[in-house]
């Protein structure tokens, strides 16, 4: 594995480990077995949050069918993939279900707790949360309002009308997000919203007709006014908060000139390498999160050597 895999690999949420058994997954029989089947897993998913156990390692809580059959019908879970001949289904709980599931464990924020879990286990609820988010956001047609029916084990819903009938399918939103330097230093950014302090690289989503790096263009320009070029792909990475792939870049600055565009931001400045690591160091200046992609590109960054563009 070389490159950009490499990169993107190494990025959390990524390396769940799961094969997703595509066409398995659309055969009935097979996957009532694997649902009735003592070895698989279910992992619960309560809106925008995972259940994991209590204590300084949290661990995904995990309930066999005999165990989730306590609470609630097993038939419903979202088939994830299998490891090692283990089936894992991904499990969206209704508001009457919380307490129950709550003795196993607690339902934290994913983000929050992320850096406390291993790789795979960060991975495989981040691949639950999304799924549960969208089958959350499309219980009903988006063509004609009818109820939707699940298909091919959670991986795609059914208008039941059958006038319509139409096919729906999990949606990602492209994102992308964006180192920028020029001349040693790197351009990062803030959002009123954020906590105090905070700076990151610059993002934004991708919009209709059009191509990744012309997203990376016009969002620079429209929100600090400044024109990029030498663009480059670095990597990628499943943001589900809620439902985003961020596809990460590198480029250069044709000028310094800072022009606040869009409202995004409410501050923007250059870092040279010693004047961030110093900023950081002394609490003037606090970076992303470390599960996030954002941060990845200004470790990266920072460490480098400079070079003037």
């Amino acid at each position: 594995m070389t490159g950009n895999m490499e990169k993107s690999f190494n990025n959390t949420f990524v390396a769940n480990g799961l094969e997703r058994e595509h066409n398995r997954r659309k055969d009935p029989e097979w996957l009532a077995r694997k649902l009735r089947d003592p070895e698989s897993v279910f992992l619960p998913v309560r809106q925008s949050k995972v259940l994991v156990t209590n204590g300084e390692a949290p661990t995904p809580v995990l309930f066999s069918p005999k165990q989730l059959g306590q609470y609630k019908q097993t038939d419903s879970g979202v088939f994830l993939g299998e490891r090692e001949g283990r089936a894992y289904f991904a499990v969206e709980l209704e508001e009457t279900d919380f307490g129950a599931f709550e003795e196993a464990g607690k339902f934290k924020d994913l983000r929050s707790v992320a850096p406390l879990l291993s790789r795979e286990d960060g991975a495989i609820l981040a691949y639950a949360q999304a799924l549960g988010y969208w089958h959350r956001r499309n219980r009903f047609c988006g063509v004609c309002g009818a109820r939707n029916e699940i298909r091919e084990a959670g991986h795609s819903l059914c208008c039941v009308n059958p006038e319509c009938g139409a096919a729906h399918f999990p949606r990602t939103d492209p994102a992308i997000i964006v180192l920028i330097e020029r001349g040693g230093k790197c351009l990062l950014g803030r959002q009123q919203t954020w906590a105090r302090g905070v700076y990151s690289v610059l993002a934004g989503f991708v919009e209709p007709g059009e191509s990744t790096e012309g997203a990376v263009a016009r969002e620079i320009f429209e929100e600090v006014g400044v024109r990029v070029t030498n663009i480059r792909y670095h990597s990628s990475q499943p943001w589900p908060f809620p439902c985003s792939l961020m596809l990460g870049f590198t480029a250069e600055a044709e000028d310094d000139q800072i022009t606040l565009g869009d409202s995004e931001l409410e501050h923007a400045r250059w870092f040279g390498r010693s004047e961030l690591l110093e900023a950081v160091e002394n609490g003037a200046v606090k970076l992303p999160t470390p599960v996030s992609i954002s941060y990845r590109l200004i470790e990266e960054w920072l460490e480098k050597e400079c070079r003037p563009t």
